[in-house]
């Protein structure tokens, strides 16, 4: 719905200023998201971009249209009820859909790019992709799965960013100077732009078709009059960067409203160069133009009017952004192919026809414009019928149909190229995921390989261990034996110790009787003592006998 909006400047009747819609100080925050910012949301899932940012000088309400606040149902801006809607919307859509949702939240302070997710990034670069397409190179790009983690996300990054008091300065009654206001103009002014990007993919698990679609959400730092704000030092130098940059903004938008100038200088501004596709480009643009209430204020509300304004005429061109499967590859190329091989034959017939024309042969079913395909009208509309006049008019016009032909021709065999060059990218695609397949099956191979080995030696190990086992057991049986017979043998000694005792006390006790056999009795013992001389020489050795199999037992088992 289009509606004149007239800022009441001086004279009375003002300049009126056409957009399309106008919201009130009264309006809601819900209001205007249903408005304005609920169908982009389908869009980008639908597979196009959509950009959304606000614009206007200090302390007019950016912030509060695009943020609001995060954790109040009624107040939340724009940036939150995006992060539930979004996912509600995927609750509703076909099961058979696998979504991927990453986002990313940087802010251009100071004419460089700072990454709010990670403050050690303060200087990131701007690059293209395949496309053409700017984006940010090295931005920290986080997954979500609900509206929760956008918002914890959105929070970390604002704990981040640049902001800072503005003071005002109103001109006082009776005093031809200006001074300090009591209150300042914004408490919590941005000093910096901010973008927090949501990057959709989807992909139909069924057919493969994958979709993908990026939502800029911007809110620019307000313009200031240095007059006004009082701005010195550090936030001086913020308001220089900000004009700077919001100015190259302005010569962009000037630049695609004319629609006269080749060049757009997207380059003058690292905001103007990230936002390049939503500016003309393929993407699905909404701007907000907040302006102040306050008629102290009414040059920055007439230049922002003046802006929308210029803005409102830009023509962004949004298409699909659609990843053909290989097969729908294949199906275009080989459309492409019938349609060059058709070109091909329509070329060679109007040069075998000319070629027959200048020898002076006439061809009169060719002058009633009837083509012999029925594939022709459609690849090069048909031959006009040629007047009957001028034979070198009629020439004329039959090389400028080869002309056109051959120039579709060339076009063709470009696309086709184009086409083949996708072709064969997809083809190393699945040469490389070969490989790797073949690696993995081999590696599985090895691995099966490896395992049988580890099997077979785990057998070996466990064979050995029972010999081992084995080997100990009949150890312990052979010492058990060793020590039964030194125990037996021991007791043998005891027994004959006890006889030599008793026969000592018999000798003590015969006393003289046996005097006179003193030296047959001397003898006597001396055998008796030869005697357990060797039964100790037998004991010895035995006792060596079971400590060297002991210590051959031990040698067996420390191997």
């Amino acid at each position: 719905m289009m509606t004149p909006v007239c800022v009441p400047l001086c004279p009375p009747q003002g300049k009126p200023y056409v957009f399309d819609r106008v919201f009130p100080p009264n309006t809601t925050q819900e209001q205007v998201y249903h408005a304005c910012a609920m169908q982009i949301v389908k869009d980008v899932l639908a597979g196009y971009n959509g950009t959304i940012f606000a614009y206007g000088q200090t302390s007019s309400g950016k912030t509060h249209t695009m943020e609001g606040k995060l954790h109040d149902p009624q107040q939340m801006g724009i940036i939150p009820r995006i992060a539930r809607d979004i996912f509600n919307h995927i609750y509703s859509m076909d099961e058979n859909l696998e979504f991927h949702i990453k986002v990313s939240y940087f802010e251009i302070y100071l004419d460089k790019i700072r990454d709010l997710l990670d403050m050690t990034k303060t200087n990131l670069s701007v690059h293209e992709d395949k496309n053409r397409v700017p984006y940010v190179k090295g931005c920290t790009e986080r997954f979500v799965s609900s509206p929760e983690e956008i918002l914890d996300v959105i929070d970390e990054g604002k704990s981040n960013r640049h902001v800072a008091v503005t003071t005002g300065v109103l001109p006082v009654l009776g005093c031809p100077q200006r001074v300090p206001m009591p209150a300042d103009m914004n408490e919590h002014s941005s000093r910096s732009h901010s973008i927090f990007l949501i990057h959709i993919k989807q992909e139909n698990v069924e057919t493969e078709q994958k979709l993908s679609g990026k939502l800029y959400l911007v809110d620019l730092a307000g313009s200031e009059k240095v007059s006004k704000t009082g701005a010195e030092g550090a936030v001086l130098d913020e308001a220089k960067n900000i004009n700077k940059s919001l100015s190259a903004l302005g010569n962009v938008i000037s630049a695609l409203a004319e629609g006269t100038k080749a060049y757009v200088p997207y380059r003058d501004s690292k905001m103007t160069r990230i936002l390049q596709d939503s500016l003309g480009g393929n993407c699905r643009t909404t701007m907000f133009i907040c302006c102040s209430p306050s008629s102290y204020n009414d040059a920055e509300t007439k230049s922002t009017l003046m802006f929308g304004q210029r803005a409102k005429t830009i023509k962004n061109t949004a298409s699909v952004n659609l990843e053909l499967t290989a097969e729908q590859w294949k199906k275009k190329f080989e459309k492409e192919k019938e349609k060059n091989k058709a070109l091909r034959e329509t070329l060679a017939r109007l040069e075998a026809e000319l070629s027959r024309w200048r020898s002076g042969e006439g061809h009169p079913e060719i002058w009633g414009g009837t083509p012999r395909s029925g594939r022709e009208p459609q690849l090069w509309g048909g031959i006009p019928r040629a007047p009957s006049g001028d034979p070198k008019a009629e020439r004329h016009k039959y090389e400028e149909e080869i002309r056109k032909l051959y120039k579709q021709l060339d076009d063709k065999d470009d696309e086709i190229n184009q086409q083949s060059q996708i072709m064969e990218k997809l083809k190393q695609q699945m040469l490389d995921q070969e490989e790797v397949l073949a690696a993995a099956r081999g590696g599985g191979e090895a691995a099966r390989r490896e395992l049988a080995a580890l099997r077979a030696e785990h057998g070996a190990a466990r064979a050995e261990v029972t010999e081992v086992l084995a080997a100990l057991e009949e150890l312990a049986r052979s010492y058990d034996r060793k020590a039964q017979e030194a125990e037996d043998t021991g007791r043998h000694n005891r027994r004959l110790a006890d006889e030599l005792a008793r026969t000592e006390v018999g000798e003590a006790q015969a006393g003289q009787h046996r005097a006179e056999q003193w030296g047959w009795g001397g003898a006597q013992r001396g055998k008796q003592w030869e005697i357990m001389g060797n039964n100790g020489e037998i004991m010895g050795k035995q006792m060596g006998n079971q400590w060297e199999i002991m210590g051959e037992q031990w040698e067996i088992m420390g191997k």
